[in-house]
């Protein structure tokens, strides 16, 4: 009977169907998809009147990057790649020309104009349970493919695909330090955002996306809508080329443990981990005084503003006063 539930849930949501919402295509097809747009496609005129750029200047612009390591809160590495001036410039007018004149579902908090890690983490302020979900390696797992498949099915012509894949992606995927990479991101996977929605909705509960980080949050401790949570999202992203850290980055928080989301606790409401929140005021306490401080005047100013961030998106006011907590 699980087994029969599950799998009605997953037609229910959609699991198995096309991956993209412009055009009939399987996510392992790499067919020409078929628009179903009827007007006749943007040539590659439009797109050089659109950035304010020739074509030749556009055909011409040179695609490399630089290729460095940060380190993770794991100890891992995670790898950037960062555009050469030339490119970034053009990446940038790709952004603010065309990206974000295009709709991303509202579950998409990341890098999103007027959405932040607090709008992320407001949905999921005082649940019994909070689940949290990492896609691996997410960027470079966001194929071409996908890519000139999104800007096919919105209209561009051939041309004009192929220069807009050229210029946004790399080695195959999304380059992870890339402008245009979040929002490219946000919008190819916005079905996938909307199913998962629907999923959170269906088992009563609610879901965001912070870039990688999937949470979903419920009222109830329930261990069979957990676990049917976690399955169906799995199936999901599957659909659309990611796969899920079934272990090591799975967190499964009630609400009588410490329940982050995006870096926030939000048992009650959004706040600094309380840890933290000591560390800053001590710190605050020592510049004050003259003492020795392990930050910065202008480290510790970007903690307060990140403070004064979450006080006003948490009260929806403009002139918020800093923490005292």
């Amino acid at each position: 009977m699980g087994f029969f539930i599950f799998d009605w849930i997953k037609r229910l949501l959609g699991v198995g169907e096309p991956a993209d919402p412009f055009v009939e295509v399987d996510f392992r097809s790499r067919t020409k998809p078929k628009s179903d747009l009827d007007k006749p496609p943007l040539e590659v005129m439009e797109l050089s009147r659109r950035l304010a750029r020739s074509i030749m200047d556009i055909r011409m612009t040179t695609v490399s990057y630089e290729e460095f390591t940060i380190p993770k809160r794991n100890g891992d590495r995670r790898t950037i790649m960062t555009p050469c001036a030339k490119l970034k410039e053009m990446q940038e007018r790709i952004l603010h020309r065309l990206l974000y004149r295009l709709r991303v579902h509202p579950a998409a908090t990341g890098f999103e104009p007027g959405r932040s890690i607090v709008t992320n983490a407001l949905p999921h302020v005082g649940a019994k349970v909070v689940v949290r979900m990492d896609i691996r390696d997410f960027f470079p797992s966001t194929l071409a493919f996908r890519v000139g498949a999104y800007f096919r099915g919105i209209g561009w012509d051939e041309e004009s695909v192929e220069l807009l894949v050229k210029l946004t992606t790399w080695q195959d995927g999304l380059p992870q330090g890339a402008p245009t990479s979040p929002r490219l991101s946000n919008l190819l996977n916005y079905m996938m955002d909307a199913r998962l929605d629907g999923l959170a909705k269906y088992l009563g509960g609610a879901y965001t996306r912070y870039a990688d980080d999937i949470t979903f949050s419920f009222p109830t401790n329930d261990l069979g809508v957990e676990k049917v949570a976690i399955l169906a999202t799995a199936d999901i992203v599957d659909d659309y080329g990611y796969r899920i850290h079934r272990r090591r980055k799975l967190s499964i928080r009630r609400s009588h443990q410490q329940q982050l989301v995006t870096g926030l606790v939000v048992n009650e409401k959004p706040a600094l981990p309380r840890k933290m929140r000591r560390k800053l005021r001590a710190i605050r306490h020592h510049i004050e005084t003259g003492r020795p401080a392990t930050m910065t005047p202008e480290q510790l100013a970007g903690w307060t503003a990140l403070q004064q961030m979450i006080a006003t998106q948490r009260a929806g006011t403009d002139r918020p006063e800093v923490p005292a907590d």
